[in-house]
């Protein structure tokens, strides 16, 4: 009888990670005990993963809101500062908020509307078709924003925002005057040193402050790139991907990933004789249709991944193939074109009538997004997800 299963994804239980611990032979040791018990088979071509915050824990790599402060103040030479296109989270950016107001005096905080990068709304987006505001040119201060928009609280925290982050920077003996706009150049209306804190968009952000009089800009990824006092640091990504993990201190995100992940795959081949895939990661790729927040709030899904991860997929749309190029089969006759067909089908399909309607993304960004929603955030105990038979297809019987 054929295979009826597919791809299966699990999640495996780990002990709990402390900084120091071998994580390559916890991760390798549990995998093998999930053979040993009989609850998957090993094979070429599965897929472990491991959260970059697993990662970093075992590593260590934490840093402290004075070590962020000082490393700001050494960056920036003066007093009064534009903090940029901030997030709007309680998890991501409250601490780095913290340690910004710490080492400055005033902040002109800049907050795009009606969301953020990432899809966290400051009011609801219809609001603004009930007034003559254009978003895209308008540039409102607090005042203004409040008595057209009023004071909004995120649909799923209740948290207000501007109250939060006023709060935050504060408690600091800090200053702080708000700008609502989404031009960054708004910004140098009010100070001409920078800190852009987008994500996805920070090159972009970075090179049009400087070309339009900006003295001094650095993004989150310039931040925490060395060590401060003995602390942890990021040199790629520097604070982007970084977590709160107490009030004082942040995690950052996991250094020397590809080499971890090369040599987890050693291991296990060096044990079993199969080579799987493996790769680390952080936030998917998905956004939410009632909260419309986009998820990848971390520079990239997956910041270390082995090689058969490269690429995009190269698969036949199923539905296309049974619809018009076999309408006329049924029964066994049609199962059997199809599997000749995928037998058959070309290296290279995109741009092609058979392939359209496929995923059109990177194999890392869809895996990571599969791990992100099987692992969850919260006390699953699940860090790290074995995927079986993700490469398969119609045509594999075992």
């Amino acid at each position: 009888m054929s295979r009826l299963i597919g791809t299966v994804s699990r999640g495996l239980r780990a002990p709990i990670i402390k900084s120091g611990d071998n994580l390559k032979e916890i991760v390798v040791n549990t995998v093998l005990e999930c053979e040993n018990n009989n609850d998957f088979k090993i094979q070429d071509r599965d897929i472990l993963a491991i959260t970059e915050s697993i990662l970093a824990r075992s590593q260590g790599n934490y840093c402290s809101v004075d070590d962020i402060a000082a490393d700001i103040s050494n960056k920036l030479n003066s007093d009064t500062i534009g903090v940029v296109f901030p997030i709007t989270s309680r998890n991501r950016f409250s601490i780095c908020l913290r340690a910004m107001a710490r080492s400055k005096k005033k902040i002109y905080l800049q907050l795009s509307y009606p969301s953020d990068e990432v899809g966290n709304q400051l009011f609801d987006a219809e609001l603004i078709y009930k007034t003559n505001i254009n978003p895209y040119v308008e540039v409102l201060n607090e005042p203004k924003f409040v008595a057209l928009f009023g004071n909004s609280t995120h649909q799923f925290t209740g948290v207000n925002y501007v109250d939060f982050y006023r709060s935050i920077i504060e408690e600091e003996n800090c200053e702080v005057e708000f700008i609502f706009a989404n031009n960054p150049k708004a910004i140098l209306d009010y100070t001409k040193s920078v800190i852009n804190c987008d994500i996805h968009t920070r090159k972009q952000t970075k090179a049009l402050l400087l070309a339009n009089g900006a003295e001094e800009v650095i993004s989150l990824d310039d931040i925490m790139t060395n060590s401060i006092n003995d602390s942890g640091y990021n040199e790629e990504y520097g604070l982007l991907g970084s977590n709160k993990a107490t009030e004082e201190t942040v995690k950052l995100f996991p250094n020397n990933s590809q080499q971890f992940v090369e040599e987890v795959q050693e291991e296990i081949f060096n044990k079993t004789g199969k080579k799987i895939e493996v790769l680390v990661y952080g936030d998917g790729a998905f956004k939410d249709p009632v909260g419309k927040i986009w998820e990848l709030a971390d520079p990239v899904v997956s910041p270390g991944y082995t090689n058969g991860l490269e690429g995009t997929p190269n698969e036949l749309k199923l539905k296309y193939l049974a619809d018009e190029q076999y309408k006329d089969l049924s029964g066994d006759e049609l199962k059997e074109a199809i599997k000749e067909s995928i037998k058959k089908k070309d290296n290279e399909l995109v741009g092609k009538m058979v392939s359209e309607g496929t995923t059109p993304r990177r194999l890392t960004d869809l895996i990571g997004s599969l791990c992100d929603l099987t692992s969850g955030s919260g006390d699953k105990g699940t860090p790290f997800i074995y995927i079986s038979g993700y490469f398969d297809n119609y045509t594999n019987e075992e």
